[in-house]
């Protein structure tokens, strides 16, 4: 039925008109090919490499205090921000997020510190609760709560008070002002020869 109509479609545009049609899914494709290169999208998509988070530059101090902290021997931002219970919450959680990021990016509405929304702040306690389950449950016995039963007051979230870890306590980019110098940021993505040419 859809293969019909399409046919119908085709066959009844002129030359010019198939021509145009192609040319413009032409630029489509290419343009969503260069938006996909120029955001580094690819670096998100495969391996949990924490590099990948400071391609955009205002991740750059959370990356900086990260990496100065205990989490940083055996954690990657993926092991605290993103569900790991199984792979389609993992990648539809990441995909999500990751789409909000570039949003707020490219409308310049970033903010200047970060925190964690609602959605966020959840899987981030999980996670603390599902790396930490025999400290929590066994030790001390604090990990039997969720997020959400904190927010109502029926105990305290992780970071009410482990406030420094992972990211020593950012509360502003002030608190870590040469973290441009402290990350391995990324190459520029526009070609040697469009640098020269624009003369930069």
């Amino acid at each position: 039925m859809l293969k019909e109509k399409w046919k119908s479609f085709v066959n009844a545009l002129s030359y010019k008109q198939k021509v145009s049609l192609i040319c413009l899914c032409g630029i489509i494709v290419g343009l969503g090919g260069l938006f996909f290169y120029l955001l580094r999208m690819h670096t998100y998509l495969v391996g949990d490499d924490p590099a990948a988070c400071v391609n955009c530059h205002i991740m750059s101090p959370y990356y900086a205090t990260w990496s100065h902290s205990s989490h940083a021997r055996n954690t990657t931002c993926n092991d605290c921000h993103v569900p790991n219970n199984n792979l389609l919450a993992h990648y539809g959680f990441k995909g999500v997020d990751g789409m909000k990021h570039v949003a707020y990016f490219v409308t310049f509405n970033e903010p200047q510190v970060f925190h964690a929304q609602t959605a966020s702040s959840e899987v981030i306690m999980d996670n603390c609760i599902r790396c930490h389950k025999q400290l929590n449950q066994e030790f001390v016995e604090t990990g039997r709560i969720d997020f959400m039963m904190a927010k109502r007051g029926e105990g305290k979230a992780c970071w009410d008070c482990h406030r420094d870890v992972p990211h020593n306590g950012m509360n502003s980019l002030m608190s870590t002002p040469n973290a441009e110098t402290q990350v391995p940021l990324p190459p520029s993505p526009v070609p040697q020869w469009l640098q020269r040419l624009l003369g930069k």
